[in-house]
């Protein structure tokens, strides 16, 4: 893979959560949530927008970059992406 290459993102649903997910191709997989193809969570939640997405080099960095805002609160999650 190309650097930067492995991206964790996240996106604001149309009930107003946010889901925070890991890709290698953000716009593919962006257009696969908002079809209602992605994940179980974004299904029944669409269209989505992306509210916010980071660039790694390696794929156990991007996971491990999921796992903490996956453990972020709300507030901290619309710090992060600005919301706040």
């Amino acid at each position: 893979m190309a650097d930067g290459s492995h991206v964790v993102y996240v996106l604001e649903c149309a009930d107003g959560s946010l889901y925070t997910g890991y890709t290698t191709d953000l716009e593919r997989r962006v257009a696969e949530h908002d079809a209602g193809d992605g994940a179980k969570y974004t299904r029944g939640r669409t269209p989505v927008e992306l509210r916010y997405h980071e660039r790694y080099e390696s794929r156990s960095a991007a996971m491990s970059r999921e796992y903490e805002i996956k453990q972020f609160s709300r507030t901290e999650k619309e710090r992060l992406i600005g919301l706040e």
